[in-house]
């Protein structure tokens, strides 16, 4: 058996995790979201702001540290077999769910039984690799696999493995959407209230298994408008907010009594295409959108800087990433195209999008209407509140009531098969996948396979350059740009965690 080493960075890591709690005890902490969340549910969820809240009040078995390094955490330590296929965790002893029910391995069970076996969000996360999840002893679980694979403990890091309780789970079984607004977890705070829309409201777990948290409360504050959410922040009606708008950038770092940070990310954002629907199933419409898309000027001009443009459908910060090319802004080759696809006048087209799900993201659509207008393509944009638009995204095919869409995915598990297999799998379609473009390409679904399967690191690599090339050549996308995160609070405000998944956490913060 090949054992876990939690080594030196891990303690430091737990360390200073458990200094934070106990630091100048107590404060309520107003946090600021552009959108609100979905579900609370880890398993329904695909969003980042469903999963920052989450993670206040849920646990995993593992996770990220803020250099994305898997650390213990429900489970003290692991065991995997020669053979690579048998994870066994030895779990954490005496931890109780928010509702008194315990933590030990017939809960871990009934959570992974549940995800594998239900119709959510993340049910087909972990449905291809886990064929069974057995109870050893009361605080020793046993993961046995399909095959080998190596991204196992990154995944067991997602939010989706995030446990619930077992009792939450009896109670609302047959109600997932009851269950995604109570939640239950083993976290450092318990869930208190969600008015949609406005705000969620979370406690303190005075009887956390790490310590009591330094902070009394989280108020998750649902705030679209960008510059609203700075200026609340500014003037002390909160203490934390995300997505700052660029242009608000030099301003802020200019303030003393505010703490500006700027961090890369592993999110990308995507026009998506409908590949399904004439004329987004012509490679060449494809190909002549990006060609109409001025990157460089979405990056300097809407973003400020604070963002790259893609060389591929994957951030360099996630593991697996090839530069494979981009497609330069040239109008004329993409009039050539459309006429060639037969569309010499263009053709007329709706894109919907998020409005302060993401920074300058309506911004980004509307410049995008105009670079469209100019090869020909009138462009309807239509902005939905967060809830509505993945409603809408993430609906059966056939009743995609769009023809693109703007989004942005930072793969929570940091590494490319969290890209690849969700967005890009001809079987992942929605509304329990999450391939909205409805790309079908049996070559990359064999490439996809392969790489999943892939042990040997060159092997693998060569299999996700080649997946990557195959992407950009089909272009189911309009290849935009990938973001950097920037997250401004009060500050005496320390312990704020950053992680390039796009998750920013304040569990562990407190108040100087």
């Amino acid at each position: 058996m090949l054992k876990a080493k939690a080594g030196v960075v891990v303690f430091v890591f737990l360390c200073s995790a458990l200094l934070g709690f106990g630091a100048n005890m107590g404060g309520d902490f107003v946090f600021l979201l552009g959108t609100d969340a979905v579900s609370l549910l880890p398993a329904n969820q695909n969003d980042s702001h469903s999963e920052m809240v989450s993670r206040h009040i849920c646990e995993g078995l593992v996770e990220f540290s803020p250099r994305m390094e898997i650390v213990p955490c429900l489970a003290k330590s692991w065991e995997v077999s020669e053979s690579g296929r048998v994870y066994t965790f030895s779990l954490q002893e005496g931890i109780r769910f928010h509702d008194g029910s315990p933590f030990n391995a017939q809960a871990v069970k009934t959570y992974f039984d549940f995800m594998l076996a239900g119709k959510m969000r993340r049910s087909s996360f972990l449905q291809p690799y886990i064929k069974q999840v057995e109870v050893v002893s009361e605080y020793v679980v046993r993961f046995q696999l399909h095959f080998p694979f190596g991204a196992f403990l990154h995944y067991l890091a997602h939010t989706a493995s995030l446990i619930v309780s077992p009792l939450s789970i009896d109670n609302y079984r047959d109600d997932i959407g009851k269950l995604g607004r109570n939640p239950v977890g083993t976290g450092p705070f318990v869930f208190g209230s969600w008015d949609t829309g406005e705000k969620i409201s979370l406690k303190a777990n005075l009887d956390y298994w790490k310590g009591r948290p330094s902070l009394d409360s989280i108020l998750f504050r649902i705030v679209p408008e960008d510059i609203t959410r700075v200026m609340q922040v500014q003037s002390g009606d909160a203490n934390l907010t995300t997505n700052v708008p660029p242009v608000m950038y030099s301003l802020l770092t200019n303030d003393p009594n505010l703490t500006v940070r700027v961090e890369p990310t592993l999110r990308v954002i995507y026009l998506g295409l409908d590949n399904n629907k004439p004329p987004f199933d012509d490679t060449r419409v494809r190909q002549a959108i990006n060609y109409a898309l001025d990157k460089e000027m979405l990056v300097e001009v809407i973003l400020q800087g604070m963002a790259d443009a893609c060389d591929s459908f994957l951030s360099p910060l996630t593991k697996g990433y090839s530069p494979v090319g981009q497609y330069p802004h040239d109008p004329q080759k993409a009039r050539e195209l459309l006429e060639q696809a037969g569309y010499p006048d263009g053709f007329s087209a709706k894109l919907v999008t998020p409005k302060g799900r993401y920074p300058q993201d309506y911004e980004t659509a509307i410049a995008i209407q105009g670079m469209l207008e100019e090869v020909g393509i009138h462009v309807d944009v239509e902005y939905l509140e967060w809830a509505r638009y993945t409603a809408v995204v993430f609906s059966e095919p056939e009743e995609a009531a769009y023809d693109m869409f703007l989004h942005g995915w930072a793969p929570s598990t940091g590494e490319v098969g969290w890209v690849l297999r969700p967005l890009f799998q001809s079987t992942n379609l929605p509304p329990s996948g999450d391939n909205a473009t409805h790309f079908d390409n049996p070559e990359l679904d064999d490439l996809i396979q392969r790489g999943m399967r892939a042990v040997d690191p060159v092997e693998s690599q060569q299999i996700y350059t080649q997946a990557q090339r195959l992407i950009f050549e089909q272009a189911p996308w309009g290849f935009l740009y990938y973001l950097k995160q920037v997250v401004v609070y009060d500050k005496n405000v320390q312990g704020v965690e950053v992680l390039p998944i796009d998750i920013v956490l304040v569990k562990n913060a407190w108040f100087e």
